[in-house]
């Protein structure tokens, strides 16, 4: 990874506590279909590649599945105990995928929860796979914002926002039929996996104005502007949602959910 990524990936921990308190979780559907589609057995073993604040963990833990999470940011691994405190079946280690001492075969099943871009391409997929018994499985999924009609108020409207504060993050949300697939393609290319499944649930978030900006708070591509400039951008976007959209947001999304299994 270049120095510029790996920086940004370690910005989550300096917004610990605001993650866990704003970011939302997974579908309980996505959790169901997972455990249908790895096959994995009553009390198997999962490795969390970044489980951050514990949002797919604790759900993972609650099924009686033994997790070993591995989490490079400190503060963010202090908090992911606390939240999984009553789990003594779900452990979490102060470690990043790259470090960890790979223990050949040991998993049924790997998980990386909105991670699994942050993992050095180099090791992301061989060393996965070979952590996997053969037959186990790797999943990752992640939250997309959509635009579900074509048209997104909002949206448009914040862009100029950004157009004066931070002008490269200017972006606007995906149509939900070109929400990318680049994860399966890149687990087909390895040759260590096959059947690669792929589903999609849809869903709705709102937020008032101090919400959304605490929402903000927890990207990294926002936690690494220039104090300045985050903080002009955001009084920016507060004034807009309060003067313009009645102090809520709307934000609609499709969390992705990917599955290989290991040859």
């Amino acid at each position: 990874m270049t120095d510029d990524h790996e920086a940004l990936a370690r910005t989550f921990d300096r917004s610990a506590g605001t993650y866990d308190e704003i970011r939302p979780g997974y579908p309980r559907a996505l959790f169901d279909d997972l455990i249908e589609l790895s096959d994995i057995p009553v009390g198997g073993r999962i490795l969390e590649i970044g489980p951050c604040t514990g949002k797919a963990t604790v759900p993972l833990a609650a099924r009686g599945y033994r997790i070993l999470a591995l989490e490079p940011g400190a503060n963010l691994a202090v908090v992911a105990r606390r939240n999984l405190a009553g789990y003594a079946n779900a452990e979490v280690r102060l470690s990043s995928f790259e470090n960890w001492e790979l223990e050949p075969a040991a998993c049924d099943l790997i998980v990386a929860a909105t991670s699994i871009a942050w993992v050095d391409p180099a090791v992301r997929y061989q060393k996965t796979a070979a952590a996997l018994r053969h037959g186990g499985c790797v999943a990752v999924f992640w939250h997309v914002h959509v635009n579900l009609s074509g048209q997104d108020d909002f949206w448009d409207a914040v862009q100029a926002c950004y157009q004066r504060n931070a002008p490269h993050k200017v972006g606007w949300p995906f149509l939900i039929e070109d929400v990318p697939r680049t994860v399966d393609a890149e687990f087909l290319n390895t040759g260590l996996f096959e059947e690669v499944a792929v589903r999609h649930y849809p869903g709705t978030e709102f937020y008032d104005t101090a919400g959304y900006l605490k929402l903000l708070q927890t990207f990294s591509g926002h936690i690494a502007l220039p104090d300045a400039n985050r903080t002009a951008l955001f009084a920016d976007v507060a004034a807009l949602i309060d003067g313009d959209f009645g102090g809520r947001v709307e934000k609609h999304v499709v969390t992705v959910l990917q599955l290989a299994r290991r040859l």
